[in-house]
Parts: C-alpha cells; sequence; structure tokens
C-alpha cells in the first residue's frame, strides 16, 4: 500500500489570519483617523479629513431662478422669474440684434439679449403693446385677465401684440418669451 504525504497546512492558515487581522487592523485604524481626525481624537478638528469637509464647496443645484431677480425688481421695476439662462436682461444702448419691448406706462424700452440655439425666459411686464424681434424665431406668452394668449414676433422688425393687437384693446401682461435659431 501506498503511503500518502500530509502537505503542512499550519504555515498556510497563520499567514492568512496575519494577513486578515493586519487588514483588519488598517481599516480600523483608516476609519477612527477619518472619524476623528489626525492625530489627537474627536475634540480636535485639525485632521486632513475634517478641513476638506469645512472648506469644501456645497453642491450647486440648478433652479432656473434669474439672479439678481430682486435688485432688479427694485431698480427698474422689471419682474424676472426663471429662465435657461440664453436671455439675459440687457442695456438697450449696448448693440444691435436685441429684443425690445415697448411698455405704455414707461418712456425706456426693455431689452434683451438672445444667445445660443435656443431660450427661454418667465417674467411679468405689464402693458406691452409691440415688440422688435432679432435674428431668431421668437414667440411670446401674454395674459390679459385669466386668457392666454400667444404671439409670434417678426424679425428684425416690430410686431404688434398686446392690447394693440386687441380688438378691445384689453392691457396685457408679458409673462414668456421663447427664442430659437
Amino acid at each position: 500500500m501506498k503511503e500518502y504525504s500530509r502537505i503542512p497546512v499550519k504555515p498556510q492558515r497563520k499567514r492568512l489570519a496575519r494577513r486578515t487581522l493586519g487588514a483588519a487592523a488598517v481599516g480600523a485604524l483608516a476609519w477612527i483617523t477619518a472619524t476623528t481626525g489626525i492625530p489627537g481624537g474627536a475634540s480636535q478638528q485639525t485632521g486632513p479629513t475634517t478641513l476638506v469637509a469645512a472648506d469644501a464647496p456645497g453642491y450647486t443645484v440648478e433652479d432656473f431662478n434669474y439672479p439678481y431677480a430682486d435688485k432688479i425688481l427694485a431698480e427698474r421695476n422689471i419682474v424676472l422669474k426663471r429662465g435657461d439662462g440664453h436671455i439675459t436682461l440687457a442695456d438697450c444702448a449696448g448693440g444691435t440684434g436685441l429684443l425690445e419691448i415697448l411698455v405704455r406706462d414707461r418712456t425706456d424700452r426693455i431689452c434683451f439679449k438672445v444667445v445660443g440655439n435656443s431660450g427661454w425666459l418667465t417674467l411679468e411686464i405689464p402693458a406691452v403693446y409691440a415688440i422688435k424681434g432679432n435674428d431668431y424665431t421668437t414667440a411670446v406668452d401674454m395674459t390679459v385677465g385669466t386668457e392666454e394668449k400667444s404671439f409670434d414676433i417678426n424679425k428684425n422688425s416690430w410686431t404688434a401684440v398686446g392690447e394693440t393687437a386687441d380688438a378691445e384693446g384689453r392691457d396685457h401682461m408679458l409673462v414668456e418669451i421663447r427664442s430659437s435659431k
């Protein structure tokens, strides 16, 4: 009968146990260090993990609200609500290619610059009666009472909207601008 020799298993088990315990110890040390900081423990907030977390900027979530809308309302009496950033309030003396809006109770025009392939902006401007288009295909939504009306704006020329396009001459509020190339 043939004798079988046994292969010693104990050294392999010892190596495996040492590796497992070593990895567990390193993991525990890393966890303690990350949660309490280096060195000194939980009361001392000087560890690199704490500094990075404290100094890191927060997450930015786009809510599409018009930036500085409160300031624009206070200075120019224009309510700008939400948009995708491609239609922005502009200085009418700032150049050509602007959407220009005429309002009954204002002596100045209100202008908007359109950039990109398309854009949208929700706003509230009462008593709008004419809009000059630019190179974009533009449509506006207006309200009169509870009724909503849409107008297509002619490119690079004035379009009668609101009270000038209404058979009854009612006061219309501009509530949305949509433009695309």
